[in-house]
């Protein structure tokens, strides 16, 4: 059984899809508190991949304080993780559904937050592709 995830495709690079995912997302409110290139950490390693792939974390300070505060434990879905990975000519950019991130810790009430999370990830990506 997959994992439900949310996924774009482009024909843009992987380099263009991050630079426009993170400009994106601090337009929309978010911070970018990583960015992980596992290609680059994986070369050094001597453990080539074989194509570009990049994680960029976002978290939304407003959100994040609102399911932190009803519930702590979520703090290990947090932050919001957009992989971008580039294979046959074509980028993908993907996440995780936080609807069904945050329906995974049982606590109900907060699944308006989980929407409006997911929503505004989706308009990032959408900016980027």
């Amino acid at each position: 059984m997959e994992f439900p995830r949310i996924i774009y495709q482009t024909a843009k690079p992987v380099a263009e899809v991050r630079t426009r995912i993170e400009e994106a997302a601090k337009a929309k409110g978010f911070g970018v508190l990583a960015v992980h290139d596992l290609g680059a950490i994986l070369q050094s390693k001597g453990m080539p991949l074989s194509y570009p792939a990049v994680v960029v974390e976002v978290c939304s300070p407003r959100h994040a304080k609102t399911v932190l505060e009803v519930h702590p434990p979520i703090s290990n879905a947090l932050p919001c993780r957009i992989a971008i990975y580039g294979r046959d000519g074509e980028t993908t950019i993907e996440t995780l559904p936080p609807t069904m991130l945050l329906a995974g810790f049982g606590k109900t009430g907060l699944e308006p937050v989980a929407q409006e999370v997911e929503t505004l990830l989706k308009e990032i990506i959408e900016a980027a592709v």
